[in-house]
C-alpha cells in the first residue's frame, strides 16, 4: 500500500506499507524517514560495480518494454539487479538502505509519490536520465543513494541513445 500526500507537484508526506514484512515506511517533508519508528537512511555503497539495484517491468506489453536493455546492463555492471514488483515498495528499499539504486519507465505518480519523499528524506537523490529533478509521473525515474547518481545516470542516459530494437551487446566495463 502507498498513500501521499502532494501540494503542486511537491510531495509532502508519504507512507509505503510492506503487509508480508509488517513495515511501515514514512516520511515527510523535513523530517526524515522511518520504517516502524525507527530513522531509516540509504547506503553508503559508493560505486556502481558494488551496488545492488532494483526496477520493474510493466504488467502489460513487457516485451515492448525497453527496460530490458538497461537491466541487462545494469546486471552486468553492477552486484546485481533485483525486481520485486511494486515501484513503491523499491524506493522504500532504497531509502531504507537494502538497495542502493532503483530506476523504472512509464510509472504513474501514485506508483512514485510516497516512495519519492521517503527516498529524498533518508538522503538520496532522485532524477531523470537527463539529471533534471524527477516530476511526478515523468517518464522516467532514477533514484539512488545520491553516491552513484551520477555514475548510474550516466550509464542509463548512454543507453537510452542506444537503439532499443537492436540486439543486447555486451557493454564496455
Amino acid at each position: 500500500m502507498s498513500i501521499a500526500l502532494a501540494h503542486r507537484d511537491e510531495v509532502l508526506v508519504g507512507v509505503v506499507y510492506n503487509p508480508i514484512y509488517e513495515e511501515l515506511y514514512a516520511a515527510a517533508r523535513g523530517q526524515g524517514a522511518t520504517c516502524n519508528g525507527n530513522r531509516i537512511s540509504v547506503s553508503k555503497v559508493s560505486t556502481l560495480s558494488t551496488s545492488l539495484l532494483c526496477t520493474g517491468f510493466p504488467v502489460h506489453k513487457r516485451q515492448a518494454s525497453p527496460n530490458i536493455h538497461y537491466y541487462y546492463d545494469f546486471t552486468l555492471r553492477s552486484h546485481g539487479v533485483r525486481r520485486d514488483g511494486s515501484a513503491a515498495l523499491d524506493l522504500a528499499c532504497v531509502a531504507a538502505g537494502r538497495f542502493d539504486g532503483f530506476w523504472e519507465f512509464g510509472l504513474k505518480r501514485w506508483d512514485t509519490a510516497a516512495g519519492v519523499i521517503l527516498v529524498e528524506e533518508a538522503g538520496g537523490k532522485i532524477s531523470d536520465f537527463l539529471g533534471a529533478p524527477y516530476q511526478l509521473g515523468g517518464r522516467v525515474i532514477l533514484a539512488t543513494n545520491g553516491l552513484i547518481h551520477e555514475e548510474m545516470r550516466l550509464v542509463a542516459l548512454e543507453l537510452s541513445k542506444r537503439d532499443p530494437s537492436a540486439p543486447l551487446q555486451r557493454p564496455v566495463l
